[in-house]
């Protein structure tokens, strides 16, 4: 790395569904998806926590389409590019 360059953060995209697109910024819940620059290393537990989100409320989680176990999210690190999506538990028949 040369002289003077600056440790950049990595982006990825956040996606929540149903009653989680409250905790997303006011221009973001039509779309329901905001990029975020985080540092390497951030876990899903760690960017959940950054948000705000009740635990009872993050049920299914999926990065890049795969889904995340409740006892790996405190673990598993993001990556650039990923896509981090989360669905509140639902109702409904």
């Amino acid at each position: 790395m040369r002289a003077g360059a600056k440790v950049c953060g990595m982006k990825i995209t956040l996606k929540l569904f149903a009653s989680l697109t409250d905790y997303l910024p006011s221009e973001a819940k039509y779309t329901n998806l905001v990029e975020l620059d985080v540092a390497p290393g951030t876990t899903i537990g760690q960017l959940v926590e950054q948000h705000c989100l009740p635990e009872k409320l993050v049920h299914l989680v999926l990065v890049n389409g795969h889904y995340i176990a409740p006892e790996l999210r405190a673990t598993r690190t993001l990556a650039e590019g990923d896509v981090l999506a989360i669905w509140p538990p639902i109702a409904g028949g």
